[in-house]
């Protein structure tokens, strides 16, 4: 339920209209808190503080519509500029980007100010009154839209300099990262222990009872789209209850089609429909990946960015290196950290759950593979890649993340050497090479 509520929440927040409603209906209670304080406030005692606003009901309507329209306005001429640099970030650093974008605070919160000064305005608007109703003129009410209406000049200004701030390659590169890093701390709290080996397949199979592929019984998924999050806290409580073992085939990240194998559960003499709907229920599913559980997609992200700087089109390495730098700092903080256990036992020591890990092998697969491969006939750039892994080597704790990093490293001095043309090139990349491996075997 918990894992529910967090995806619930994740993405209410994501959505770029989130920050603007707080914001409107933060500006509809203000609105009306401000005109019943004019309410109660007698006009001798307005008139007395000389901050407020003093005129009619003539001057104050024509101010409150004149801010109201020019917000209004200001707020469509927002909206398109950030649907442009959408556009424009879309085509050059990949659509997956665009999530980033959406769920940036500060565009939000331009947006959101526009709106609420609009809305605050023309609630205002309505209780002026003159004429043989009364009259009546919100003083308080007319100086907060004067103060909301600078406010709102000086958030236009920091938008157009935040955009221009935002759409820079190293602006981006780095709030995936900084999302990157915040997954890692989220999902890999623990510290690795130096010389402890990570629990392998053989472990797994060890761990199942013996007749497990045989006895087991197959639970299909009821929908299609990628895993999102799996609510494992509500598996392990129906593994309890049923007392059953569950093993998944699939992890946060990856995509499901409805019919396909979702999880084996054993002994099958203890299944039936509910559970089925309830094992379900417990693996979350949408049309797109996210960062909630699943930490190779803010890498595929920078790598994304790397790529599409590598290709033909754009032919821009030195955005290729800028993200291998932070590719470089992202393995740092996760080479030092404990991977999860694809083991999940009960509170007296039974094995509930058998998770599809994700291990350091794929996770370095991610970051370097596809852009050791584009970048093969770019020197500068594999040299970038042998020292981004020079780089990861102070914080190695155990010998089989040195020897993952040592392959990656022999892969791509060899696509270096095998397309680099010049003598003086293939040397660089065997010099650099070397130095690689001493610091890894340091």
């Amino acid at each position: 339920m918990k894992t529910k509520l967090f995806n619930f929440w994740h993405s209410f927040r994501s959505s770029y209209w989130f920050v603007p409603t707080v914001m409107a209906v933060v500006s509809i209670a203000l609105s009306f808190c401000t005109t019943t304080i004019d309410d109660v406030l007698s006009r001798d005692i307005s008139e007395k503080i000389g901050w407020l606003y003093s005129g009619g009901p003539e001057g104050a309507r024509s101010i409150l519509s004149t801010v109201a329209g020019s917000m209004i306005t200001t707020a469509g001429v927002v909206f398109s500029i950030t649907i442009v640099v959408l556009s424009l970030t879309s085509s050059q650093f990949g659509p997956r980007l665009l999530g980033n974008f959406i769920r940036d605070t500060g565009i939000q919160v331009v947006l959101g100010t526009f709106i609420a000064t609009f809305i605050y305005c023309l609630l205002t608007l309505r209780v002026v009154r003159s004429g043989d109703s009364g009259l009546f003129v919100p003083n308080l009410s007319i100086t907060i839209a004067f103060i909301l209406a600078l406010a709102s000049t000086v958030v236009l200004i920091y938008f157009i300099q935040h955009v221009a701030t935002a759409i820079q390659a190293d602006s981006i590169i780095s709030a995936v990262y900084r999302d990157l890093e915040a997954g890692i701390d989220r999902l890999l709290p623990e510290q690795q222990e130096h010389a402890v080996d990570e629990p392998g397949h053989n472990d797994i199979r060890a761990a199942l009872p013996a007749k497990f592929d045989l006895e087991g019984w197959p639970v299909a998924a009821e929908n299609s789209g990628y895993l999102q999050a799996i609510d494992y806290d509500g598996l392990t409580n129906a593994a309890i209850e049923s007392d059953l073992l569950l093993r998944l085939h699939f992890r946060p990240g990856e995509f499901i089609a409805a019919g396909e194998q979702l999880l084996t559960l054993w002994p099958r003499e203890h299944w039936d429909e509910k559970l089925t709907a309830r094992v379900n229920g417990s693996f979350i599913q949408g049309r797109q990946r996210t960062d909630e559980q699943d930490m190779e997609y803010s890498v595929n992200q920078l790598v994304e960015v790397a790529l599409r700087a590598l290709s033909p089109g754009i032919n821009d390495p030195f955005t290729a290196m800028t993200c291998i730098d932070w590719l470089s700092a992202a393995l740092g903080h996760i080479t030092q950290r404990k991977f999860p256990s694809a083991l999940c036992y009960d509170e007296k020591g039974a094995l509930r759950l058998v998770l599809v890990p994700l291990s350091y092998v794929e996770i370095v697969e991610s970051a370097f593979g596809q852009i050791r491969r584009a970048a093969a006939s770019h020197v500068q750039v594999i040299l970038c890649l042998l020292g981004a892994i020079a780089a990861i080597a102070p914080h190695i704790r155990v010998e089989e993340r040195r020897k993952v990093l040592e392959h990656h490293a022999a892969m791509v001095a060899q696509s270096g050497r095998h397309l680099a043309h010049l003598k003086d090139d293939r040397q660089a990349i065997e010099e650099r090479y070397q130095l690689t491996l001493q610091a890894l075997r340091r």
